[in-house]
């Protein structure tokens, strides 16, 4: 099974989808995105980002970008003291700044999504990071954002 395959097999693990007019692997990004699996909802995501030259590639790369510093960031709460993942705030911070910039030239929505909303999500992730001097990972599970389609 290639990359493609076990991705699309992924997806529809994930349940019912939203009824709206999208490839699946959108739909299971913010599925992933929003069960807190972020790794897997980059994943989803980056075949899509691939086969697009268009006009939504910079808006693909920069979700892919967001769901990277999640990553980041919730390897670093997990492992704060390992040798790697404890190293991991200043490449979210990076991803952040990345993605706002990448999403920034779809607001104020885009493909039912409300980018506005994910800009203002990487400038206040960013800012917190920031303002701890790349110190303090303001992610926490219990809070975790949601990216809600409408």
């Amino acid at each position: 099974m290639n990359k493609a395959e076990r991705i699309a097999a992924f997806v529809e693990q994930q349940g019912e989808l939203p009824p709206l007019p999208h490839d699946p692997r959108y739909l299971g990004f913010f599925k992933c995105f929003n069960n807190r699996q972020y790794y897997e909802a980059h994943d989803v995501l980056e075949q899509l980002w691939l086969e697009t030259p268009g006009a939504d590639h910079l808006y693909y790369k920069g979700l892919i970008q967001l769901a990277g510093a999640f990553v980041h960031l919730k390897k670093q709460l997990l492992n704060p003291g390992h040798r790697v993942d404890g190293k991991r705030l200043a490449p979210a911070l990076r991803l952040f700044r990345l993605a706002e910039k990448n999403l920034s030239g779809y607001r104020p929505r885009h493909l039912h999504c409300d980018v506005s909303a994910l800009c203002a999500l990487c400038a206040e992730q960013a800012e917190k990071i920031e303002q701890s001097g790349v110190s303090v990972n303001p992610w926490n599970p219990a809070t975790a954002p949601q990216i809600m389609l409408d």
